[in-house]
């Protein structure tokens, strides 16, 4: 309720004391913006710059270049396909005729392929230079099976027969020419060299429309290989060379088949074989995502780490690089295992905290700790211009000091008015407010100084002041 009792004169001075009462406890915005401003500048500059390298979320399906339907490679391409869907990721199976055309589907730029698995040693003109590798996933033995009454002991001794090599685009044809040529035996020769393959290869090697053939993974596959160990006068070439060959071509690895490692029963084979193995490789380009190459590498320990009957259990897969350079998202996967957030949380969920975490990191190093000085800045901006009032009184006191003409007096007064009406209206934290009182009391002196000044111009300091 209203004092009606009370003046309005009296009313205007209590509401005008109130309102310098409110200005002298209240923030001075303009300089708390003026002290924040550069603090969420730097850490805005800072979030940008981690955002501008920070991977985004990674992609939720994949394209991976299998082999011929019922080859080893597309049964593997599966199973890749189910443990990744487990984690949300969906990969699109293309079929391909094999390790050649695996690397020339990846390195084309507009097939859309982004994994596939290619056979060591297999190289491409297309290759553009931009792939890595996520490991060596398992040996891929090359078999040779042929028609004959005795043992073969060098492969120079298929000179003139009829050898189904593969078709175009497989690991298999690639190397079967490279071992041929280092026996002298090439296309255009008087030995024969059929495009074969894989199960059609099987057949007309039973009904002896051929002399040998050449197998691998990517173009047959193991049930196609028991079904020629059990035929009546096939045989299994065995790489008495296998030193050499192993010297000559690095990607190559000796292998030994102990007897009875395709049937104990019949003891097939019947004596321990030495084949000639390239390692398989999964290769990707080289922006994969490192969510999906951890993804990729921890599929390939579940398929290949058990171990296999040409493989002991833990051999692969394996970070040891062949004809592409390992990825450091794999190499890193390799040494030490998942993230943190990968191991503990679902695939979408640790992919967030983790890009989330990237951006915690200019937050830490940049805004919080200008947070924490934010308080001692603010300080410094209103002490500035406490200081600066203090530098004009200095000014307007030397002044003093000098013999003034009545209107230069009264023009000295005037600005040290404007200067304590300018204190007076200035948004003091109570914090500051005992310095703008001795900066007010200061004010006085300098007035008493002026008024005083009549020919010294010295005046005799304030009650409370030194000397």
């Amino acid at each position: 309720m209203t004092d009606t009792a009370t003046p309005p004169q009296t009313r205007k001075d209590i509401a005008k004391w109130r309102r310098q009462l409110l200005r002298v406890q209240q923030t001075s915005w303009r300089d708390l913006f003026a002290t924040l401003l550069p603090i969420v500048a730097i850490s805005a500059l800072a979030i940008a710059a981690t955002l501008h390298f920070i991977r985004p979320a990674p992609p939720g399906h994949l394209v991976m270049a299998g082999g011929a339907e019922g080859s080893n490679f597309r049964l593997i391409a599966e199973r890749y396909k189910t443990i990744l869907a487990r984690n949300g990721v969906e990969i699109r199976i293309v079929a391909s005729r094999g390790s050649l055309d695996n690397l020339n589907k990846l390195s084309d730029p507009d097939s859309g392929v982004d994994i596939a698995m290619v056979q060591s040693g297999v190289t491409t003109e297309a290759y553009t230079g931009d792939l890595i590798s996520l490991g060596s996933m398992f040996p891929q033995p090359l078999t040779v099976f042929y028609r004959s009454a005795k043992p073969l002991a060098r492969l120079s001794d298929f000179e003139g027969k009829r050898i189904a090599i593969g078709g175009e685009g497989t690991g298999t044809r690639f190397l079967a020419l490279a071992l041929l040529k280092a026996n002298g035996i090439e296309p255009g020769g008087k030995t024969t060299l059929l495009d074969l393959e894989g199960e059609n290869a099987r057949q007309a090697l039973l009904a002896k429309q051929i002399d040998a053939i050449f197998l691998s993974g990517d173009s047959a596959g193991i049930g196609t290989l028991r079904e020629l160990m059990h035929a009546d006068q096939i045989r299994l070439f065995d790489f008495v060379q296998g030193d050499a060959y192993e010297r000559r071509f690095r990607y190559l690895s000796k292998l030994q088949l102990p007897a009875g490692t395709f049937d104990l029963g019949e003891n097939l084979p019947a004596q321990s074989l030495t084949l000639m193995a390239p390692s398989v490789e999964l290769l990707a380009h080289s922006d994969l995502h490192p969510a999906l190459s951890d993804l990729l590498v921890e599929a390939a320990h579940e398929i290949h780490g058990k171990g296999t009957l040409l493989a002991d259990p833990g051999a692969f897969p394996s970070p040891l690089p062949h004809d592409y350079p390992i990825g450091a998202d794999a190499a890193r996967y390799y040494k030490s295992g998942k993230g943190v957030a990968y191991r503990y949380l679902p695939f979408w969920l640790a992919s967030l905290v983790s890009r989330a975490a990237v951006i915690l990191v200019p937050i830490l190093v940049v805004l919080i700790p200008g947070l924490r000085y934010a308080p001692n800045l603010y300080g410094w901006r209103i002490n500035r211009r406490i200081y600066k009032r203090y530098g004009e009184l200095m000014t307007l006191e030397r002044a003093a000091l000098q013999p003034l003409t009545p209107e230069q007096r009264a023009t000295l007064l005037a600005r040290l008015d404007e200067i304590e009406k300018g204190i007076i209206s200035f948004k003091t934290p109570g914090a500051f407010a005992d310095q703008i009182y001795v900066l007010r009391r200061h004010i006085r002196f300098v007035r008493e100084n002026l008024a005083q000044n009549g020919g010294s111009g010295v005046a005799q300091p304030v009650a409370g002041e030194p000397a």
